[in-house]
């Protein structure tokens, strides 16, 4: 149509995400990647607008846009063939959710809804306990492809029938072990948004059970270099990998004698000491992996048993947050 577009990202959007928005828009587009959240974009994306005098297309709080998404739920109804029981939605701004539930609410009345966002951006659930749309203070942008600040004025509108009861919280790190879930078990790969509405079926495991479920898995633009992470916030969560800093003697022998209180499933994964001539004990940053959780408390019960004086920070988000 001869019209050209600039698509604003945070400067923290996966490199995946970014190269496939540019397969899609080609020549036509230009990408500019402005603030290390998503408010802070949308900001700059509405100044650059007003400025350029550019029309601004809101990737969420816009009619157009949320009409576009509901063709998710009419696509949903062609291929099942009929009424789910329950649809599992994931939020972040709410276009989807509003475009989706609008739908089926006038189609097919009977059909139930969840709503899922992350732990650490729940605008809806904000939004629902204000009775209207308020800033979070604080959002973690793990769940990149969710993580808002504040739920779009449109999609309040059309979801301020949600009771909070409808509305779930995903732990960022469980959805860790959920995407690897899928990608380990049933060969399918999921950015942190798109299996927020897979991470809370166990759940709903009693109240779904015999029903028609579907979830809405919106995104696959996972870039494999977050791996690690992944697997990193999986392991914490599963409470297979912990963090915590050991009071050790300084004398020869020490280190050998912590070693030997290891299980044989125990593995050291970190391990950081540096000797204090001046002190009787030194810190001594350790992580260790497991393959069975229990086998952390048989472990901590050793070191107590020995006389050693530790803390475990692998919940203590300031401190793995410096040291981890």
């Amino acid at each position: 149509f001869g019209v050209r577009g600039t698509i604003f990202m945070p400067v923290t959007t996966p490199q995946q995400k970014i190269d496939k928005t540019r397969t899609f828009g080609g020549d036509a587009v230009e990408i500019t990647l402005v603030g290390d959240y998503f408010d802070q974009t949308l900001a700059a994306a509405q100044d650059f607008c007003r400025q350029q005098g550019a029309h601004f297309l809101a990737p969420f709080d816009d009619p157009d846009v949320i009409e576009g998404q509901a063709s998710v739920a009419v696509e949903l109804l062609e291929q099942l063939g009929r009424a789910p029981d329950l649809v599992i939605l994931p939020v972040g701004g709410g276009g989807l959710a509003s475009g989706v539930t609008a739908y089926l609410r006038a189609v097919a009345p009977a059909t139930d809804f969840r709503f899922v966002e992350p732990l650490g951006g729940a605008s809806l659930t904000a939004a629902v306990q204000a009775g209207g749309p308020v800033t979070l203070p604080r959002v973690n942008s793990f769940v990149d492809g969710a993580a808002v600040a504040r739920l779009g004025a449109l999609p309040y509108r059309m979801l301020a029938w949600v009771l909070p009861a409808q509305v779930l919280l995903a732990p960022e790190d469980r959805i860790s072990g959920t995407m690897l879930e899928m990608l380990n078990i049933e060969g399918i790969v999921l950015e942190p948004a798109g299996a927020l509405a897979v991470d809370v079926l166990p759940v709903l495991a009693e109240e779904i059970r015999g029903k028609t479920v579907v979830c809405v898995t919106s995104g696959g633009n996972f870039d494999f270099e977050r791996l690690p992470e992944v697997k990193e916030r999986a392991q914490r969560f599963a409470g297979l990998k912990k963090y915590f800093i050991l009071r050790m003697p300084q004398r020869p022998g020490a280190l050998r004698e912590f070693l030997s209180l290891l299980g044989p499933d125990d593995d050291i994964a970190r391990f950081e000491y540096l000797k204090k001539s001046a002190r009787n004990f030194g810190s001594v940053l350790i992580g260790i992996e497991t393959r069975q959780a229990a086998s952390f408390a048989r472990l901590f019960a050793r070191m107590e048993d020995a006389g050693l004086v530790y803390r475990d920070i692998t919940g203590d988000e300031a401190l793995a947050e410096f040291l981890i």
